[in-house]
């Protein structure tokens, strides 16, 4: 085993790995960059060294300041995690060359594996079936046109080199052939290095499943079980799950076989994921892509198999033979994941940065989560939204999603805007129950981060409780302060018992009526329009804006923001800002927020912070509701900003280059 390795990445990723080093003895360095100097994985890694500024391009891209890290500090090996340089072949190259072993596949694999139009003909010769659409890169929208013909649309083009949705854009007809492909050169560049785009046919509402590999220098190939990654927003994965509903045994040995095949064809060794479409009219699988590295999703495949991936990678990479052979791989229960990122559903999943200010990781039995944040992090827009995964483990699927449901309802971020309550109501939507998915499934079941179906009536007397007894707590803390003057004021007020309350929260309107219930103060009879329930409130904790309930039997979990008699909560994904008063105490007028203060409406302004990387209009030019002015990259996503009604560009405020932050006036409009 290696005695120690310089991990070339950050985040959660960086201390997933570190986790492994530390408990096998293995030394770690880490680098970070200027706008990293307090990160986590700066701070607990043995080592760290500084490799450039906050932009990734001039740090964690940069791949001689890596490896001299590397030198530097007397590592033997550099394990790349994913993203960054993880599938760069030119860099698992230098650092063979350096005398350095890469924690990963060679260059050779990672190239023609991360060429998508080669490792498609190496799937061909490998009898794996393929997606339909040509097998050369396009240089301009005739070609696009003409290829689609033949194809047929809705086609996709895609970048030859890269992933995680990254350059791709959906076509469904030749009138956006143009500038779809200008945008996915345009991102693919950024992201990639790399210009060359090619097409395949758009499977418009497939299943996304993929099968983790690995293999050693000795021949040795096996297969770890398949994962689901349908659930998706903008091409990329937001819930993983093993094994999938969408596939019989059968079926299952089939993809696996598939996969090891391919590897076997590319020479390939250490860990890797090949990716495939489930077609839902054929009923087959077809080839997508390889991916040369770990993969986000990497462990719910340990949950289900009690491995420890990159311990593997760490052995193969010292040259050691899988210590299984496939016969010998188990897999038990089922396990889910959640990807927690700075972003803004509701937004249109917006970037956020900023900083943590409140910070609380869910715990319990079966739950894992690998995070890469605490209270007081930077969240920037230089790297990847992704800020944490939260991992469940049951012995059957449903097990596993409530299992992940409660865990999501006591995790509590603030500082930046989240996907938490959003992800937390996917997984509590019908059709996802029902196993229903598809890489549709956001745009069907959701608009503007709401489910378009009612929540359950029960979540939202459990919601409406909740704050309710927090607010009657509040107020009878007040009061038992002021009993020392209550015969200033006329004497203390008699005692009643039932306690009502009007909660209102969007359409809804509760009738809430609290009792405790004696001798136990922490047990309260609760009756919410009608319906009674039994809650427990153990020593009424209320920690950190969380609150444990035990309803008819059953704890539960809330997060809540109360201030005066508004409190904005959550539960089971769904959000709600919701108004308390008694109707039979209520004197003074209800505390009411001050709205928002109004910008002029004649400017622009973001709507998130990032960099301005295109002005696509000019000073004294017309404009119209809806065309692209600006395009905007933030957290390695471009996003174009569109006008918001017909004017004449007085001023233009930013150049290319510029960083902005949210809220910065972009443009200002005359008439």
């Amino acid at each position: 085993m290696f005695e120690k390795i310089l991990i070339a990445n950050r985040g959660e990723i960086a201390l997933r790995i570190l986790r492994t080093c530390r408990r096998l003895g293995v030394r770690a360095a880490a680098v970070y960059s200027e706008a990293d100097s307090r990160s986590m994985h700066r701070l607990l890694a043995d080592e760290a060294v500084q490799v450039g500024a906050a932009p990734a391009g001039q740090s964690y891209l940069v791949k001689e300041r890596i490896i001299e890290a590397a030198l530097s500090t007397r590592c033997q090996a550099i394990h790349p995690g994913y993203g960054f340089l993880a599938e760069n072949p030119d860099f698992a190259r230098m650092t063979r060359e350096a005398g350095l072993a890469f924690i990963g596949p060679s260059a050779a694999a990672i190239a023609i594996l991360g060429d998508k139009l080669a490792s498609k003909n190496l799937a061909v010769r490998a009898g794996v079936p393929v997606i339909p659409g040509p097998l050369a890169p396009l240089s301009d929208a005739r070609e696009v046109i003409a290829a689609a013909a033949a194809t047929g649309y809705p086609i996709l083009l895609k970048p030859v080199m890269g992933g995680g949705g990254k350059g791709m854009r959906i076509v469904a007809g030749r009138e956006e052939a143009e500038k779809a492909l200008a945008v996915s050169r345009n991102e693919s560049g950024k992201a990639f290095g790399d210009t060359q785009i090619f097409l395949e046919r758009y499977l418009p509402d497939p299943r996304h499943i993929e099968v983790q590999i690995l293999a050693d220098e000795h021949g040795n190939v096996v297969w770890l079980g398949e994962r689901e990654c349908s659930v998706q927003r903008r091409h990329q994965k937001v819930i993983e799950e093993t094994p999938s509903t969408a596939i019989d045994d059968s079926m299952r040995q089939a993809a696996g076989r598939m996969a090891c095949a391919l590897a076997r064809e590319a020479g390939y060794t250490n860990a890797g994921t090949v990716e495939f479409i489930l077609d839902p009219e054929s009923g087959g699988v077809c080839f997508l892509e390889m991916n040369t590295r770990l993969q986000v999703e990497h462990a719910v495949t340990e949950m289900v198999t009690s491995l420890d991936l990159v311990e593997l990678q760490l052995r193969v990479a010292c040259g050691e033979r899988l210590p299984f052979r496939q016969e010998e791989v188990g897999f038990h229960g089922w396990a889910i994941e959640a990807r927690v990122c700075a972003e803004d559903p509701e937004r249109g999943y917006l970037p956020s940065t900023g900083i943590v200010t409140r910070y609380f990781e869910p715990r319990g039995r079966h739950i894992r989560v690998d995070s890469g944040i605490q209270a007081g992090s930077v969240v920037s827009p230089y790297y990847d939204s992704l800020l944490a995964k939260v991992i469940s483990w049951g012995e059957d699927r449903e097990e596993a999603r409530r299992t992940l449901v409660r865990a999501l309802n006591s995790y509590h971020i603030e500082g930046v805007a989240t996907n938490v309550h959003f992800i937390n109501a996917i997984l509590n939507h019908p059709a996802f129950v029902k196993g229903d998915l598809s890489t549709g499934f956001i745009d069907r079941h959701f608009e503007r981060g709401q489910m378009k179906i009612s929540p359950p009536v029960r979540d939202l007397h459990y919601m409406a409780t909740a704050a309710t007894l927090v607010y009657h707590n509040r107020r009878s803390l007040v009061r038992e302060s002021l009993k020392p003057m209550a015969a200033h004021v006329g004497g203390a007020p008699a005692s009643k018992p039932w306690c009502d309350y009007m909660v209102k929260g969007d359409e809804d309107v509760f009738e809430v009526r609290l009792r405790q219930v004696e001798p136990s103060p922490d047990h309260w009879e609760v009756r919410v329009n009608g319906t009674d329930y039994r809650v427990v409130t153990p020593r009424f904790e209320f920690y950190r804006r969380r609150l444990k309930l035990e309803i008819d039997g059953e704890v539960h979990r809330f997060i809540l923001h109360p201030r005066v008699n508004f409190t904005w909560a959550a539960f089971n994904g769904i959000t709600r800002t919701l108004e308390i008063y008694s109707p039979l105490e209520w004197k003074l007028t209800p505390y009411v927020p001050l709205p928002p203060e109004k910008r002029p409406e004649n400017v622009l302004p973001s709507p998130m912070p990032g960099m301005i990387v295109d002005i696509r209009v000019r000073e004294g030019e017309r404009v119209y509701r809806g065309q692209e002015l600006v395009a905007i990259e933030s957290m390695k996503m471009e996003s174009g900003v569109a006008a918001p009604r017909d004017a004449v560009v007085e001023k233009v405020m930013v150049r290319p280059g510029q960083a902005v932050d949210a809220g910065d006036v972009l443009f200002v409009f005359g008439s």
